[in-house]
């Protein structure tokens, strides 16, 4: 298991290295300047700016300094949107509100989303299955944007019970929250009850019952230990664009996290800015598909890595 860890850490290397570039030459290859504004500026500030950031050099001499700074010194350089502060300063705010975030929607689709995916299977081809998978397909269909105003609507802006936007205590974050899960928790809930259907007719769930084992006890040490790979799955890359930072979420309850973060930089065009989250998102969707693979082979012990 430890070989497999350690050829996957770096097999990561070039997969990074990957993303940096491309990320790299598409950000600085779109039109626009990170300078331009309404208010125009003199020639001669605009080339010391552009000196003071290194974009006056050649664009492959750009990027070989970007890689020596980000590989050999951990350096995402500096942010021309947001004057006199780096990029992994502007990370370091927004990325704890992302994974608050991201965590929270997460464990709500988890619970809900395997709570309807288990019902769903137990009662199958009934009235409950139906219902589930019904709400599970609407879940899948309206879209975030169409979602959140939908709950802020009545729960804010006529009961008056939470928050419609904002960054603050626990109830700035349900209604987020809640918008951000709902795709995940229909997702899981037709892994969840697609796969414990398929276990539940299989000869050793058969073999269990036919042992006298109680009902429960088959679910729970049986049924779900090899429905739950599905689920494991799709959790890993998931979980990733939840930590990463959702960005049409954050930007509509107008949350400080990476997402909202990467949208003022791309309109502002820093660089640097687009190519740090980029970097941060794709490393975190790396390790939790790495992580994925190593829950496999604790959860079903046929799996075996070399």
């Amino acid at each position: 298991m430890l070989q497999f860890i350690l050829r996957r850490l770096l097999l990561a290397i070039p997969v990074l290295f990957v993303v940096i570039t491309i990320s790299f030459f598409l950000v600085r290859l779109a039109p626009g300047n990170p300078f331009a504004s309404e208010r125009s500026y003199p020639p001669a500030v605009i080339e010391k700016l552009n000196a003071k950031y290194g974009l006056d050099a050649p664009l492959h001499v750009q990027y070989l300094r970007y890689l020596e700074r980000v590989v050999f010194h951990a350096d995402l350089g500096p942010s021309t949107r947001y004057i006199d502060r780096s990029v992994s300063e502007v990370i370091a705010q927004g990325l704890p509100n992302s994974v608050i975030l991201g965590g929270t929607a997460y464990l709500i689709a988890l619970v809900f989303g395997m709570g309807a995916g288990i019902l769903a299977a137990l009662k199958q081809n009934s009235s409950v299955d139906y219902g589930s998978m019904a709400i599970a397909v609407l879940g899948v269909s309206i879209p975030n944007f169409v979602l959140g105003p939908l709950l802020v609507i009545p729960l804010s802006l006529t009961l008056y019970w939470l928050p419609p936007a904002r960054w603050g205590d626990l109830q700035h974050l349900i209604l987020p929250a809640f918008t951000l899960g709902a795709l995940y928790t229909a997702y899981i809930a037709r892994l969840t009850r697609s796969g414990l259907v398929e276990v539940l007719r299989s000869d050793y769930i058969r073999t269990a019952r036919a042992k006298g084992l109680r009902e429960g006890v088959v679910l729970v040490r049986h049924a779900l230990r090899g429905s739950i790979l599905p689920v494991v799955s799709y959790s890993g890359p998931a979980l990733a664009f939840l930590l990463g930072g959702t960005i049409v979420v954050e930007k509509l309850f107008l949350i400080p996290g990476l997402g909202n973060f990467f949208i003022e930089a791309a309109n502002a065009r820093d660089s640097f800015i687009v190519v740090g989250v980029t970097l941060v998102v794709a490393t975190l969707l790396v390790l939790l598909n790495l992580l994925v693979d190593v829950l496999y082979a604790l959860i079903d012990p046929r799996i075996a890595y070399k």
